[in-house]
């Protein structure tokens, strides 16, 4: 059966489009608890709230006590407008092809339980997401030539283990599974449907799959003190052969067949430095250096090994050149426990573009970020606590784009802008 490649591939290049890469670099997605958003995620590998906090560092897990789940949701609420102008080769001509409010609104789910098995032991399992969004043009839109639709859906899956080798150092690992699906299409805008000649709205290309890959995390925490700790993680990257079908004018030329491929797809390692520091019985600080491989986003090409090849007998198609850079994120987060069952959250963060102007593109406009957050924590007792949050993230500036189609002999010139707000809500029990 075939792992519809196209859906992880095109995700991570068009359907990752405009809206994620404004929550965080390329089409990452950092909302893996309501709880840590509530400070930006700041001293995520070094803070064990609840269960959540193996999803950034598995060592976190040794710091939890008996048995506990914790599960939640955030509300992603995006705002990303591109303007531009679009021009022809052949004929020659200019006109509008702004694109405003192209992501739609989402909700991001997790799920995370933990366990102590003795006094150096505990394992845990999560399930979150991050990779996913979804961005629609009107088929026969001016700029629909470059992607009309993209969506992407991803669920990653990790069983953890923590040991503590002393009272100051813990350890921790898991494995990485993701399974991901996705689509992605250009059609026929409106003027160019009577060169052609089909009615507007057609589809030029199409690909779409899904697939499962794995990979594997690593952590580290050191407790200098009761009042201070520093956390360290790496989550390795994720390689995605997404296996699938192609079709469109462009590659079956209209024909009822079905072009099998793949596409090669790696989902980049990250990794986390973060610290926490309690000041006084009320106040703690909390800090996160975040880096992302994003160089290993260099383009998507689709491979056509079967007897069925797409028009002009091509073995591969080059989808997008992206050449992606390394990126950084750094974040400040405060907590303060009014009470037993009260404390606030805050925290801000500058999350750093992983694209030059020369390469951004319309499916992917990214750009320096810049978050600000805030959360309250409610424990009704010893054994519950409900976290809500609210996040404002603001594209830093506007983010030029210049992108080609050779295809139909397309420029688009314009730059991209936006915005998104997160609500997030979290639950977790001790069992």
């Amino acid at each position: 059966m075939m792992k519809k490649h196209i859906l992880s591939v095109a995700i991570g290049g068009a359907l990752l489009s405009s809206a994620i890469q404004v929550n965080a670099a390329g089409f990452q997605l950092a909302e893996y608890s309501a709880t840590g958003q509530g400070r930006s995620f700041a001293g995520e590998a070094a803070i064990a709230d609840n269960a959540s906090a193996q999803g950034r560092n598995p060592a976190l897990l040794s710091y939890l006590d008996g048995r506990q789940f914790s599960a939640g949701a955030i509300y992603v609420m995006p705002d990303v407008d591109v303007e531009g102008n679009m021009t022809l080769m052949q004929p020659s001509m200019s006109f509008d092809a702004s694109i405003y409010d192209v992501a739609d609104n989402a909700v991001v789910p997790n799920f995370y339980y933990s366990t102590r098995i003795d006094e150096q032991w505990a394992w845990g399992l999560a399930v979150n997401s991050n990779y996913g969004l979804k961005t629609e043009l009107p088929t026969d839109h001016n700029a629909a030539v470059f992607g009309n639709h993209t969506s992407v859906t991803t669920v990653e899956l990790n069983p953890n283990l923590a040991y503590r080798l002393s009272e100051q150092v813990s350890i921790g690992a898991g494995l990485r599974v993701v399974y991901g699906e996705g689509e992605i299409s250009a059609s026929v805008p409106t003027w160019m449907a009577a060169a052609v000649p089909v009615p507007a709205g057609t589809q030029l290309k199409g690909l779409k799959g899904d697939d499962v890959a794995l990979g594997w995390q690593v952590g580290s925490t050191w407790q200098v003190d009761e009042n201070h700790r520093f956390g360290i993680a790496y989550h390795s990257g994720v390689k995605l052969e997404l296996a699938g079908t192609a079709s469109g004018l462009q590659y079956t030329g209209g024909q009822p067949v079905s072009i099998d491929g793949y596409m090669p797809l790696e989902l980049p390692a990250f990794a986390e430095v973060s610290s926490f520091h309690q000041l006084d019985n009320q106040l703690a600080i909390h800090t996160s250096i975040n880096w992302t491989q994003w160089s290993v986003f260099d383009e998507l090409r689709a491979y056509f090994p079967g007897d069925v090849k797409p028009i002009g007998n091509i073995d591969s198609d080059l989808v997008k050149v992206e050449n992606f850079n390394d990126n950084w994120r750094f974040a400040l987060g405060t907590t303060y426990q009014f009470n037993d069952q009260w404390l606030v959250r805050t925290g801000i963060a500058v999350d750093k573009t992983a694209v030059d102007d020369e390469y951004r593109t319309i499916t992917i406009p990214d750009s320096d970020r810049i978050w600000l957050s805030a959360g309250i924590g409610y424990q009704p007792n010893k054994d519950l606590a409900i976290d809500v949050s609210l996040t404002y993230i603001d594209a830093h500036g506007v983010s030029k784009i210049n992108e080609f189609e050779p295809s139909v002999g397309a420029t688009f010139d314009g730059a991209a802008d936006g915005r998104v707000w997160l609500a997030g809500i979290q639950m977790s029990y001790k069992i």
